[in-house]
Formats: structure tokens, C-alpha cells, sequence
């Protein structure tokens, strides 16, 4: 609800019945809230009630202050949705008005939103997907491995212009395959960016190996060059050089290549090239994923494609991915019986979530074009209001926006982030922080870490003040206006319990 239909719907005792009908039938939501001298809501006011007041004489010139009492039924700003609904259901409504401590409506819930959850970022499956894992039924080849499961492979490594792909059942899989091939070990230095989902990292410690993370730079909320410089700078003085580094490409969108590749060659450390969150994105003309010696791509349930769970592994290397699909299906040797002279994992993709996959990946330019369309409505709907400030994309750079992000300038925004992801979850609206950067895990607790300047964590600054909005390639406008909506609604809110504080 928007803060100019909440006003429509507040009205005082001394309105009268006709206009009361008037307003009811101007904002089309079936009630109105009666509020007193000071702004407390007095009561609630249905279409019901006028038509009962009319039936038992009241005239079109009646005043509502002098209607029957009834206490208000509400609740605070605390309540989340389970809450709203429990109330809802004992007292046999459909609407709920949110009040402040003072008894100020702030906001209303209404029954039919709670039926209607919108997700961050929702499966979105088309109609070719079915056709694959019908064939994979058809012919009885379900288990892992499979001829989708060599077509996917193929498909995907020509999409995105890198030789050759091995897929698996995830893409911290992948990474951890990665880290194998490039030869980590226990007690090698690995670094990582700091501003990215635990899976990035997690397989560093798989490995036995030591995180180091690196800070992220405003201008595409990447890895920063300048951190990374002095990482290295530190590492060669400690006698720790990284035997590799994982460059995250982030919410969609590449990492500045050109500006971080020639340090890792000038120290000769391979770059593992963590893809996950960017397929479908470019730079400067080229796919994400097809920079690092190594690189990997998720298919899980949230990303712009998926294939339920899932990932890749890509290399233009052949020996790499060759021993990649060996260690993926428990490193078996090739022997008529089973064989084992080093340790394996159970890695590789089955044949029905490939054939998806292969699906997914027919649709995959169209749901880029949808995803950037999200955003641009949503940077659209908020031009008006200079405290949202968007991820960047930079001039040679293509986001598949497989998120919209933004972040809330100015002070006490964790607190306001706080409150609008709440005011958003009441509606049940799926919002999300930044991601937590790991320098800041306690899982990492004493792990190096390198910021992009001097008094300047951007990591630690993108995880306090942003936000992560509904971005699904499958999000309706009807949901995205609902999402807007309640958005504005709840920055008005929490601007103003900021002023208030």
C-alpha cells in the first residue's frame, strides 16, 4: 500500500456517512480508518457497518463519530505475517491495520496478500524442459550421467565460448572440483572475495587450505584491484603467496577483468573464476566465466536458470575437465571392476536434471532481457527518491541483474534496511540482505583480510545498507506494482521512525 492510499483510507469522526461511502467506493479496499483528534485509530470501518448504520435509520448527513463504538482491532509493528493471519482468522476478517506505539496507523494488511507470497527469486521453467525429462523417462536413463548430461555439457561450454564443461550436482561442487585440479592443499593460501555467498569459500576449507578475503570496490561491488594488490603485496613479505584466487562474479554481474587478471599472472597464481550468480552476463563482449583457468557456474533453484540443484565446471583445457568428470564420479579408474587409486567425490549431475538444464539454457537470453527489465522498472518506479542507490554497471559491462540491489544512503540505514525487509515481509515479500561478507562469518573468525582503502571496508558498508528486491524472471507487473508499492510505503515509514529516534 502506498502512503497516499493510506491517508484516503484515514478518516475523521466528523465525516459523514455519504462521503464515508464515497471514500470507500474512491479507494476500493472495503474500509476506512476512523481516527481521533491526535491521529489514534479510534476504529475500523467496513462497508458492512455503513450499510447496517443506514439500515437502522442513520441519514447520508449522519456523522461516523456517531456511529456504535467499537474497540479497533490491530496490531503493532512487530507482527509478521503468521501473526497478522492467527488474528485474522479468530476475529473472521480480511484486513488488519498496523499501528505505531502511539496507536498511529502506519500500515494495513489485507487477507488476499497473504495468499500471494512473492518470492526473491523464483524457478521460472518454460515448456521445453518437460520434453527432456520425458525422453530421460522415456528411455529409462535417470541415474547420473547420461547423453543429456553430455549434450548439457556441450551446449553450455558453446553458449558461453569455453572449450569444455563437466556437470555436477551443485556449484560449490564445482569450486571444490576447481581448487582440486588446480592443486590446493592443506595449509596452501587461497584468496577469495569477501562479499559472496559461504559456497564460495566453504571448499578452501574442504581442501585444508587458508582463506584470505579480499575487500569489494564501489563501482561494481566486485573484487577490488587495489585490495588485491596489497594482498599480494602482504602475501610475498609472509612468504604466503595464494596458490590460487577465486574472483566472484557478483549478483549477476563480471568483476573487473582487466584490472585484476594481470595482477594475479604478474604473481603466476591461477584465478578460479566463480560464476555462479553471473551466467548470461558479459564483458566487454565476452561471457562471465570465460576469463578464469578454471570457472563455475550454479543451476540452483534461485538462479536465472536452474536445473533444481546443479552446476558446472568450464575450462578450455581438456586434460582439466577430463580429470574433473574422473573425480566426480569418485575418481573410479577404468577397470571392469571398480578401481580406486585416489580419492573421489559424488559430484556429477544426473541425466533428468541435465535434460531441464538443456531446457533452461534455450531461455536463457530471454530471461536476461527479463531480469534487466525488473530492475529498470524498478529504478524507474524510484527516481524520485535519491537515498536508493543501485548496484552499479558500468560503461563495457552487461548484468543480467539476476538481482536487483540497491543500497539506502545516508544514517542509521542497517536500522532502516531492517525495518523496510520487515515491513516487506508482513506482506509477505521476500526481500534479503547484501550478503554477509565472509571476513565477517565467525566461521572465518582471524581470517586476513584486506579492504579496498584505508577506513574504507565496501563489503562491510554493502552488507549494512542493502537490500535485495523480488527479481524474478517470472515476477508479473501486477507483483512488481505490489513490491513498489509496499517498498515506497515502507521507506516512508522507516524514514520517518528514523526522524523520530
Amino acid at each position: 500500500m502506498s502512503p497516499g492510499e493510506l491517508k484516503l483510507l484515514c478518516v475523521k469522526p466528523a465525516m459523514t456517512l455519504r462521503d464515508a461511502l464515497l471514500r470507500m467506493e474512491q479507494v476500493s479496499r472495503g474500509i476506512l480508518l476512523v481516527l481521533d483528534s491526535e491521529g489514534v485509530l479510534a476504529r475500523t470501518l467496513t462497508d458492512g457497518d455503513l450499510r447496517r448504520a443506514i439500515l437502522k435509520g442513520a441519514g447520508d448527513s449522519s456523522l461516523l463519530g456517531g456511529l456504535p463504538l467499537t474497540s479497533p482491532i490491530a496490531v503493532n509493528e512487530s507482527a509478521d505475517a503468521a501473526d497478522v493471519l492467527r488474528l485474522m482468522d479468530a476475529h473472521q476478517i480480511d484486513h488488519l491495520p498496523i499501528v505505531d506505539p502511539g496507536g498511529k496507523p502506519v500500515d494495513v494488511i489485507f487477507r488476499r496478500e497473504l495468499s500471494q507470497r512473492i518470492w526473491l527469486s523464483s524457478p521460472h521453467l518454460g515448456n521445453e524442459e518437460s520434453e527432456f525429462v520425458a525422453e530421460a523417462f522415456k528411455t529409462n536413463w535417470i541415474a547420473p550421467l547420461g547423453p543429456h548430461v553430455n549434450a548439457f555439457e556441450t551446449e553450455l561450454a558453446s553458449h558461453v565460448g569455453v572449450g569444455y564443461g563437466a556437470a555436477v550436482s551443485s556449484g560449490t561442487a564445482a569450486i571444490h572440483l576447481g581448487l582440486v585440479l588446480l592443486g590446493i592443499k592443506p595449509g596452501d593460501t587461497v584468496f577469495c572475495s569477501s562479499l559472496t555467498f559461504v559456497g564460495s569459500c566453504n571448499p578452501i576449507l574442504y581442501c585444508g587450505a587458508r582463506p584470505v578475503f579480499i575487500d569489494s570496490e564501489p563501482s561494481t561491488w566486485n573484487m577490488s584491484p587495489i585490495a588485491l594488490e596489497q594482498a599480494f603485496e602482504w602475501a610475498k613479505r609472509e612468504s604466503r603467496l595464494p596458490a590460487c584466487v577465486i574472483l566472484v562474479n557478483l549478483y549477476g554481474q563480471s568483476a573487473d577483468m582487466d584490472a585484476l587478471l594481470p595482477i594475479c599472472e604478474r604473481y603466476g597464481v591461477p584465478v578460479l573464476e566463480d560464476a555462479a550468480e553471473s551466467l548470461g552476463a558479459t564483458y566487454k563482449g565476452k561471457a562471465s566465466g570465460a576469463f578464469g583457468r578454471v570457472a563455475v557456474y550454479s543451476f540452483n533453484g534461485n538462479k536465472i536458470i536452474t536445473t533444481s540443484g546443479g552446476g558446472m565446471l568450464m575450462a578450455d583445457d581438456p586434460d582439466l575437465v577430463v580429470r574433473a568428470r574422473k573425480l566426480a564420479t569418485q575418481a573410479r579408474e577404468p577397470a571392469a571392476h571398480y578401481e580406486h587409486i585416489e580419492m573421489g567425490f559424488n559430484y556429477r549431475m544426473s541425466n533428468v536434471l541435465a535434460g531441464i538444464g538443456r531446457g533452461q539454457l534455450r531461455v536463457l537470453k530471454e530471461r536476461v532481457v527479463q531480469r534487466r527489465r525488473v530492475f529498470e522498472r524498478y529504478q524507474e518506479a524510484f527516481a524520485d527518491i535519491p537515498q536508493i542507490q543501485w548496484m552499479p554497471e558500468p560503461e563495457g559491462y552487461h548484468s543480467t541483474r539476476w538481482l536487483t540491489c540497491f543500497t539506502l544512503a545516508g544514517p542509521h540505514a542497517n536500522q532502516r534496511c531492517s525495518q523496510v525487509m520487515k515491513a516487506l515481509e508482513r506482506h509477505l515479500i521476500e526481500a534479503r540482505p547484501v550478503w554477509k561478507p565472509m571476513h565477517m562469518q565467525p566461521l572465518f573468525n582471524g581470517a586476513p583480510y584486506f579492504a579496498h582503502k584505508a577506513g574504507q571496508d565496501v563489503s562491510a558498508r554493502l552488507f549494512d545498507s542493502g537490500i535485495c528486491l523480488p527479481s524474478g524472471s517470472n515476477l508479473s507487473e501486477g507483483e512488481q506494482d505490489r513490491v513498489i508499492d509496499q517498498l515506497r510505503h515502507a521507506l516512508t515509514m522507516g524514514r520517518e521512525s528514523s526522524l523520530a529516534a
